[in-house]
């Protein structure tokens, strides 16, 4: 039987959400072992003075199997 844990994080990019997302992720792998999964729980833009998009955010729920 396997026990598994959810971990959130938030991860941004200036380019998009699809890699602000691929960044939390391959952030995760790097401390986090057996990854399973990731959803996106929010999306969020911050903008700069002039109304224009600065930077893309997300908030990602990460699942991870614990080790025995």
């Amino acid at each position: 039987m396997s026990v598994a844990k959810v971990t959130e994080i938030i991860a941004s990019s200036p380019k998009s959400f699809d890699e602000a997302i691929k960044t939390g992720v391959a952030r995760a792998q790097r401390t986090l072992k057996n990854l399973k999964s990731a959803w996106v729980e929010s999306q969020q833009v911050e903008l700069d003075d002039r109304g224009q998009i600065k930077e893309y955010r997300v908030q990602l729920k990460i699942t991870f199997v614990l080790e025995d």
